[in-house]
């Protein structure tokens, strides 16, 4: 991908970006810290001990290090129904401000050791397709904008570290589970013509590759 092409993904990003205001936090009392523990503990039943993730029925994606303007956008993308998920819509929907910055705070903090459980073999091209991208597809490098080490900023997320398997769920389920409030613009936006564009031998490696990131 030429380097103006990447500028264009970049100015495109930031204008998305622009238009989705995080919902401004009430002013109020901290989050006592008897109820922010329950609430993480609740959190943990599905996402696992440190919040690194959990492999049941489906995967459960790792909050552990997320960047904390992500957690909290994508908190209200369930309740503004901008993401499908029921059980999310569930959870979020009752969190006050207060609590929805206290729980993506804390799990931004925490750091344990990835999952893994890729396949190994796919690592190699999963970190090619990282760092340059597919030209031939008009997709850029995900480093343009999830960074060198894919930690995130801001409201682009972390996927270091992240279940291979959520990964590539996601990336396949793009078109039906994000973005879906059209009256809502969502920085979702960005990533769906990345999505559409990747194969699917593509995504099972660029997964495989950001499982292995701490």
């Amino acid at each position: 991908m030429t380097a103006g092409a990447v500028f264009r993904w970049v100015l495109r990003l930031a204008a998305v970006a622009a238009a989705v205001p995080l919902a401004a936090h009430a002013a109020g009392a901290p989050v006592p810290p008897q109820e922010l523990a329950a609430k993480v503990h609740y959190c943990m039943t599905c996402h696992g001990v440190s919040g690194q993730g959990f492999r049941g029925y489906y995967p459960i994606p790792r909050l552990a290090g997320q960047q904390p303007d992500y957690i909290k956008n994508q908190l209200l993308a369930f309740t503004q129904k901008r993401r499908t998920n029921t059980i999310m819509f569930s959870v979020a929907h009752v969190l006050s401000p207060e609590m929805l910055a206290a729980l993506s705070d804390y799990f931004n903090k925490l750091n344990p050791k990835p999952l893994g459980g890729a396949p190994q073999d796919l690592v190699a091209d999963g970190k090619a397709i990282f760092t340059q991208g597919v030209p031939a597809k008009d997709v850029p490098p995900c480093t343009t904008c999830h960074g060198d080490e894919a930690k995130g900023n801001g409201e682009i997320p972390r996927l270091a570290g992240q279940l291979n398997d959520y990964v590539i769920a996601k990336l396949t389920n793009w078109d039906k589970e994000r973005g879906q409030n059209k009256a809502e613009p969502d920085t979702s936006a960005i990533m769906e013509p990345i999505a559409h564009g990747l194969t699917p031998p593509q995504i099972r490696a660029v997964a495989a590759y950001v499982s292995t990131l701490e």
